[in-house]
């Protein structure tokens, strides 16, 4: 019994490691971090954190990183809602291909899309725009987000929806009064799988945008220079991109394996 409460305190142990050492290297200076070895720092500094809090440039590339994650999350969501109802209560010619293709467009590589993303964009007068990384993250948002809904949405049985039709509900009154709170649990699972997806991905939010909507991922690489990076900054900065995350997963917690699971458990 001890050897099996041992085995997963030391994955988990193994999995904080990196965390632990990232957050302990955000109040190490970057020549304390590059003098040795150290398990906590020698001395504590939050020049790290006053820097990023107090840098209009540090701040806005939180804020801009939160804004398009938020309009992609939104969009997809709502866009992935109705096209998961339809996959999963109706049949037509090359409905399972078509269910199939939609996740297919999460295996290709970002770099495929990016010149074209930013050629398109830069013609309509999209680019350094927040809405630009939203729609531009759509592509692989909204195929996950329909597969997921729909094994939540083949989970309800069909009579539910002729009950409600028969109590004279029309079909916008019962999908917001009765299915969607049957699904609630899918509706959050595939909102944290988009949101994560989006804030976690970097090619085409850095392709895409220059300045005013510049994210975190971006605005990070500026502390390289001549003498190398500022470690200890950079540091600081990815301690505070996995707060957000962190946040989200947290309302979501007891979702999160039926969404592994695409909602079918």
């Amino acid at each position: 019994m001890r050897f099996k409460s041992l085995v997963p305190a030391l994955y988990i142990l193994f999995l904080m490691l990196p965390i632990y050492w990232l957050v302990a290297m955000s109040f190490k200076t970057t020549n304390e971090i590059l003098a040795g070895f150290s398990l906590f720092p020698q001395t504590w500094t939050f020049d790290n954190y006053i820097e990023i809090l107090t840098d209009p440039t540090w701040y806005w590339g939180y804020i801009n990183s939160i804004i398009y994650v938020t309009m992609n999350t939104v969009i997809s969501v709502l866009v992935a809602l109705p096209a998961a109802y339809a996959f999963s209560r109706y049949s037509f010619v090359g409905d399972k291909h078509l269910f199939f293709w939609l996740l297919t467009n999460r295996m290709a590589p970002a770099a495929v899309f990016a010149l074209p993303f930013f050629q398109l964009y830069s013609a309509v007068g999209l680019f350094d725009t927040h809405i630009a990384v939203a729609l531009a993250h759509c592509l692989f948002n909204i195929p996950l987000a329909v597969w997921i809904l729909e094994g939540f949405m083949s989970g309800v049985p069909k009579e539910l929806d002729e009950t409600a039709y028969v109590d004279g509900y029309s079909f916008p009154r019962f999908f917001a009064t009765i299915f969607l709170p049957a699904i609630k649990s899918g509706v959050g699972v595939a909102a944290f799988f988009c949101f994560m997806f989006s804030w976690v991905e970097m090619l085409l939010s850095k392709t895409l945008t220059a300045v005013e909507a510049k994210p975190i991922a971006a605005v990070m690489t500026r502390t390289a220079s001549s003498a190398g990076y500022e470690l200890g900054l950079l540091a600081a900065a990815g301690t505070l991109t996995i707060i957000p995350g962190a946040i989200v997963i947290y309302f979501v917690r007891n979702y999160i394996a039926k969404g592994f699971a695409l909602g079918r458990v």
